[in-house]
């Protein structure tokens, strides 16, 4: 079945229409899934910043609640060194039983470690140091050493009792410091938490004066390694998102400078990388297309010339005996002449399609002899009125060469020079050579090729004239640069004037 050449121009629009629209709505929804997507990488950086803002909150109101235990447990010492005192007061008026009751409460009630000793720094009395039964052992000892140490972090109370001087040593409760020895924990991974978070935001973390890096999390530390480039990366940060203001466990202001996650960032350009694999997808497979119609077409040709080729040896073979056959009888020996030159013409073109398609053999041939054959037979079968101007140096020009092809170009350009004159003109061939190349240079004073027609002019299918196939001077261009690797192309074309092709054959 023959499809119609308009249907199959539709077609191909209609493919070319539904592949774009195809490609359009998968931009479209790549792009929509890569938004979402962003925006729930968003969401989840939103939501770290507002939990380290909430987690430097607690650690702040802990860290107060502590101060708030330490200033409670030196009031209590205070007050009980005070009701001590008064005990040694000499207007004392209370009773001495509900005043020393009233010692052991608070004492009982702050479960804070003490140790009392006298001038001497003799332990005579201690509390919630270790265990009752060790701390017992403690009494008559001499405060020294280590457990002097570990006592005289706090400002030790100094006071007498009925003449007696005494001194009182305190440090936190037990209970006090396991949660400060939580809270501590709690400060120390806090800075981690920001820098080493579970979403991989990258992290930097500086101080108020935004000079000194606290820490970093997620992010080469060439990138700050200097105060500039510091500067500069914060300034990046700050612009892509606001800074979070902490406040550390010693107080000190902190911010907290963070960007997107590298697959926030590769979001960003995941609907642009996903257009030019497409327009790639599309350009390639355009040219996959283009080759295997130009290849299927090139079957087409390479099997009608073999097959011509074929048909036409047959009547050559015949034709050349009977021109033998007359000769010996009446046939006048100039007019065999030119019938066996129209023969030898036929078997020429026969081997020239039987060639088509196949690697031609290339042989060292001088070139101004093969132009001349070729333009003296041209120059026998064209009108009167068609002027040949021929300059060949007498000098070899010798190339590589297969002679049938190449006087296949001569006649197809002449052909066409020819007709571009319309049977009265001049056809001008000028040969020249170098150490490297040899230079032709074909002219006509026919009428021209227009501007925008000059680009097209070598490709197949393409003709000015109302009958023809267009595939002379395409046929020449391959047979020049592929199988001659040499170069043939349009020198000069002014319509009204003429034109000039040049070929150009490596020696």
């Amino acid at each position: 079945m023959i499809i119609p050449p308009t249907l199959r121009r539709y077609a191909k629009w209609s493919i070319l229409i539904v592949g774009i629209l195809l490609a359009v709505f998968a931009l479209w929804y790549i792009t929509r899934l890569s938004s979402q997507l962003r925006d729930s990488e968003k969401e989840k950086v939103r939501l770290w910043a507002n939990a380290i803002s909430q987690k430097n909150q607690m650690v702040r109101y802990t860290d107060i609640f502590f101060d708030n235990i330490a200033t409670d447990e030196h009031r209590k010492m205070a007050l009980y060194t005070k009701v001590l005192r008064q005990l040694d007061s000499p207007d004392l008026n209370s009773d001495v039983e509900f005043s020393l009751a009233y010692v052991n409460y608070i004492m009982d009630s702050a479960r804070t470690a003490t140790i009392i000793t006298d001038r001497d720094s003799i332990i005579t009395s201690c509390r919630n140091i270790y265990n009752d039964s060790i701390d017992a052992t403690l009494i008559g000892q001499k405060l020294k050493g280590e457990l002097l140490d570990d006592f005289s972090n706090n400002e030790p109370f100094h006071y007498s009792v009925w003449g007696m001087r005494f001194t009182l040593y305190y440090k936190e409760s037990k209970i006090y410091t396991d949660l400060r020895d939580m809270l501590d924990n709690l400060n120390n991974s806090f800075l981690s938490e920001i820098t080493n978070n579970s979403i991989f935001v990258p992290v930097i973390i500086v101080d108020s004066l935004r000079k000194e890096v606290i820490g970093s999390g997620n992010i080469n530390a060439a990138e700050f390694d200097t105060p500039e480039k510091l500067r500069l990366k914060l300034q990046d940060m700050a612009r892509a998102n606001t800074p979070v203001e902490i406040r550390l466990p010693n107080n000190q202001l902190a911010y907290v400078f963070f960007e997107s996650t590298p697959l926030l960032r590769t979001l960003h350009w995941f609907p642009l990388l996903y257009l030019f694999v497409s327009v790639v997808l599309i350009v390639l497979a355009y040219l996959l297309f283009r080759t295997a119609r130009t290849m299927e077409q090139n079957r087409i040709w390479v099997g009608m010339a073999k097959e011509t080729a074929h048909q036409l040896g047959t009547p050559i073979s015949s034709l050349q005996g009977w021109v033998d056959y007359l000769e010996d009888k009446t046939l006048t020996p100039s007019y065999a002449n030119e019938i066996h030159k129209d023969l030898n013409r036929l078997d020429t073109i026969a081997r020239r399609f039987s060639k088509i398609g196949s690697v031609p053999e290339l042989k060292e041939a001088n070139v101004g002899e093969v132009l001349r054959s070729s333009l003296e037979y041209m120059q026998g079968r064209s009108p009167r009125k068609v002027l040949f101007a021929i300059n060949i140096p007498d000098e070899p020009m010798t190339a590589p060469l297969n002679s049938y092809l190449f006087e296949w170009v001569i006649e197809n350009i002449c052909k066409n020079a020819i007709d571009a004159m319309s049977g009265n003109g001049t056809f001008s061939v000028i040969a020249t050579q170098d150490a490297r190349h040899i230079y032709i240079d074909l002219s006509d004073t026919g009428k021209g090729i227009a501007p925008n027609q000059q680009k097209h002019i070598f490709e197949s299918g393409f003709t000015t004239k109302q009958r023809g196939w267009g595939l002379g001077l395409s046929l020449a261009k391959r047979i020049i640069e592929e199988y001659h690797r040499g170069k043939i192309y349009l020198k000069y074309s002014v319509v009204g004037q003429g034109s000039v092709f040049r070929i150009v054959l490596n020696k």
